[in-house]
């Protein structure tokens, strides 16, 4: 777990702060304390006899909500239990990224299609499959963290897990949808290997979710994107020649950038809490 934490129970010095409320607890000690609190049973024990202590006064109100709605909770008729059914998204996938997520896979199918057209005709010998790739997931993540598209996202923000963890979940599922697209994409034309576009690809992902701690996920995607078409995509379709930074040994340096976005994503891992 998390800095005041050990490997299996929270430490008394913050649940103790935790009870108070206090306000100087880190936004990663925070969630990570809170999360553990969901499947720790001893330490909600723990959190109990702290708030009795260290804040009376809550503990008090407690009680008194406590006493007042416990007859209406008895004579409440219980919801029935909920049941997996298959097909069913994940309680942290939002809805909004079956669209873009949709959108992706036509994206990729209009590439192959393209690319089985013969790419020399269309982009002197580039895949499109190729050109597209590192930018292809970007679409999904932005939807993935985005304030518009997510109708629950106040309630969803405000969970012990939202953040960083959820980000990387939901960016996670998209990468879950693309990639086996784009393998299956570059086999059947066999274009380009998975090593092409691989890496830009990932690259692309980690630089948006570390920029996306400074501006924002959705206008970091878009950013880069437009930055791609304009500067890669655009004078590739002009020219007809293979881009510079696609060459094949030009890949080093695209996982070098993808280890420097993972790493600006770790070191701020806090800031995205506060998007």
């Amino acid at each position: 777990m998390s800095a005041g934490t050990n490997a299996e129970h929270a430490s008394t010095r913050l649940i103790d702060a935790y009870a108070r409320g206090e306000e100087a607890i880190p936004a990663d000690a925070l969630w990570a304390l809170e999360a553990h609190l969901e499947t720790c049973a001893p330490c909600r024990g723990r959190l109990a006899g702290a708030v009795a202590t260290e804040a009376p006064g809550l503990a008090a109100l407690v009680d008194t909500v406590r006493t007042g709605l416990e007859p209406r909770l008895d004579a409440a008729v219980r919801a029935p239990a909920r049941r997996y059914r298959p097909g069913r998204a994940p309680a942290w996938l939002t809805p909004a990224m079956g669209p873009w997520l949709a959108m992706t896979a036509a994206v990729t199918l209009i590439a192959l299609l393209l690319d089985a057209a013969g790419p020399t005709a269309v982009l002197g010998g580039t895949s499109p499959v190729l050109l597209l790739a590192p930018v292809l997931p970007l679409g999904g993540v932005a939807a993935a963290w985005s304030r518009g598209l997510d109708p629950a996202h106040e309630l969803t923000a405000s969970t012990a897990r939202s953040g960083l963890p959820l980000l990387l979940r939901r960016t996670t599922a998209v990468l879950a949808v693309v990639l086996p697209g784009l393998l299956l994409a570059g086999r059947l034309t066999g274009s380009v290997t998975a090593a092409e576009w691989l890496l830009p690809s990932l690259a692309f992902t980690s630089t948006t979710l570390a920029l996306g701690s400074v501006i924002g996920v959705t206008r970091a995607a878009a950013a880069l994107v437009a930055t791609w078409a304009a500067v890669v995509a655009a004078p590739a379709w002009v020219t007809h020649r293979l881009p510079v930074v696609l060459e094949p040994d030009r890949l080093p340096l695209w996982g070098l950038l993808f280890a420097l976005g993972a790493a600006a994503v770790f070191l701020r891992r806090n800031a995205y809490s506060t998007l």
